[in-house]
């Protein structure tokens, strides 16, 4: 992270996005283990390899989710609000405070009950932000 960093920028704020991004990849995950598990169980033996290689594509698409999670970050410095992300490749996008004006948020009810929503800062729109408020009084 510090590449990405300017000579005399400091971090206010470093955060991984809500857990909630997960709920959508998983439950796919979840879907189709369950779908195998079916197969494997209860179907004939023709079948039950076809359910092995949906548990093993649900374990994949599971771990790839929670790898990609882990590894996207939302940093904010006194300069620039950026989001750093990528597994192989990583990439960075980012968008200095002083140009973009307020920075704002949106969140669903369920974000408000779960506590994240999307940060908007210029052309840079970021989901599942952890505590959207504090990230924009801070970027303020």
């Amino acid at each position: 992270m510090l590449g990405y960093l300017e000579p005399g920028e400091q971090v206010r704020l470093e955060e991984r996005p809500h857990a909630a991004a997960l709920a959508r990849p998983l439950g796919w995950s979840m879907f189709l283990a369950l779908v195998g598990g079916i197969l494997v169980l209860l179907a004939p033996a023709s079948l039950g390899l076809v359910g092995a290689l949906l548990l093993a594509a649900a374990a994949l698409h599971a771990l790839a989710a929670v790898w990609r999670w882990d590894r996207t970050h939302l940093i904010l410095t006194t300069d620039k609000l950026f989001v750093i992300h990528g597994i192989a490749q990583r990439r960075a996008a980012a968008v200095r405070l002083a140009r973009v004006g307020p920075v704002e948020m949106e969140q669903s009810v369920v974000g408000r009950i779960c506590g994240y929503g999307t940060v908007i800062a210029g052309d840079l729109e970021i989901p599942f932000v952890p505590d959207p408020d504090r990230v924009c009084s801070l970027a303020g």
